[in-house]
């Protein structure tokens, strides 16, 4: 049994430690603590599991074998970096860091440390719809790639939101998808700006960003965080002999009055579901099995968070912005992501 501390205990916290308590098996949460210890006190009642005061005192206790961090992302790095250094496990929300040099700090302990212990939350990459658009690629039945369109739709976002956040916050978890999908990395960005939805407030709302990877593929994406119809994420790939795309938005479709309408979801919550239970359960058992992550590793977040800089100053400047990666660690280039569920079943009600 994996025995889990979780850092954080927000929504986000806290719908991680219902999937590890009440749906995925071989894991139990032993330990959790938050900023607001209140909150985490709360929490920890209702699992029997003890709060601690600091993350740092989390991560040190023996009946913790591996960390969860959903803490506020400035914070990420401090819990991350005194993961590696206690030799444990950890699992970070996006991002891995707020800033290119704060991840490459977690690259060089990793990379000190000897082998990966760190795994980056990018859930998309265990979505079954773009795990299926993977595999068509991988069959080679539409050619080579040549372009991929995508859109990534919010009903509305909060007052908090920035204009950089539609890529920072939104567009990145295409950009982390883009990498996996085409094994490759992306070399450019541009940022256009379409006419204003009077519906974005101060935002420039919506985006379009292109991405040019090394192959040659162009990848355009569409932001629009405000659309108000729903939570709406899609994808096209062209080939040069035919497309694929993700499926439709829902499984069901309904006729009624005269129109034939496919429901919508209302957020990522419930978008993606499935995939946050696959990729924690995935996690769990590659820790068991081998002791060591097989997912989105620390250079993905690195990769992202310079890929997300870039399209900053691309939105800022209006230019073509190159994007410049440090030399990748022998570490990571031996590091095979894993592309398919394995046999671990994920079921609700499995519990630990």
């Amino acid at each position: 049994m994996l025995q889990v501390g979780v850092i954080g205990t927000g929504m986000i916290g806290q719908d991680h430690i219902r999937r590890m308590t009440s749906v995925l098996a071989g894991v139990r949460v032993t330990a959790v603590a938050d900023v607001d210890t209140t909150v985490a006190a709360s929490v920890g009642a209702r699992i029997g599991a003890p709060a601690f005061e600091t993350g740092e005192a989390l991560i040190a206790d023996p009946s913790v074998d591996a960390i969860v961090v959903c803490s506020w992302g400035p914070t990420h790095e401090q819990y991350v970096l005194a993961a590696i250094a206690a030799g444990k496990p950890v699992f970070c929300e996006k991002p891995l860091a707020t800033t290119q040099d704060a991840c490459l700090r977690i690259l060089d302990a990793e990379v000190a440390h000897g082998s990966r212990l760190v795994q980056v939350g990018y859930m998309r990459r265990y979505d079954d719809a773009y795990r299926a658009l993977k595999a068509t690629l991988g069959t080679g039945q539409i050619g080579a790639p040549l372009m991929m369109h995508c859109a990534h739709r919010n009903a509305s976002v909060p007052g908090f939101y920035e204009k950089e956040m539609a890529i920072t916050d939104t567009a990145v978890h295409e950009i982390d998808m883009v990498r996996w999908m085409f094994d490759d990395e992306i070399t450019a960005v541009r940022v256009l700006t379409p006419r204003r939805s009077s519906l974005g407030g101060e935002l420039q709302d919506p985006l379009m960003l292109l991405f040019e990877l090394s192959s040659g593929v162009l990848v355009d994406v569409e932001t629009s965080v405000n659309i108000r119809y729903g939570y709406d994420i899609r994808g096209e790939i062209v080939g040069e002999e035919g497309t694929a795309a993700l499926g439709s938005l829902s499984p069901v479709q309904v006729r009624k009055a005269g129109f034939a309408a496919d429901p919508v979801p209302a957020d990522w919550r419930e978008r993606f579901l499935r995939a946050y239970d696959v990729e924690f359960q995935e996690w769990i058992d590659a820790l068991r099995a081998g002791g060591r992550p097989v997912g989105p590793s620390a250079w993905d977040g690195y990769a992202a968070a310079v890929v997300s800089d870039a399209g900053v100053a691309a939105l800022r400047s209006g230019d073509r912005v190159p994007v410049v990666l440090t030399e990748k660690p022998k570490l990571y280039e031996t590091e095979v992501a894993a592309l398919a569920p394995n046999a671990s079943a994920v079921a609700a009600g499995d519990a630990a």
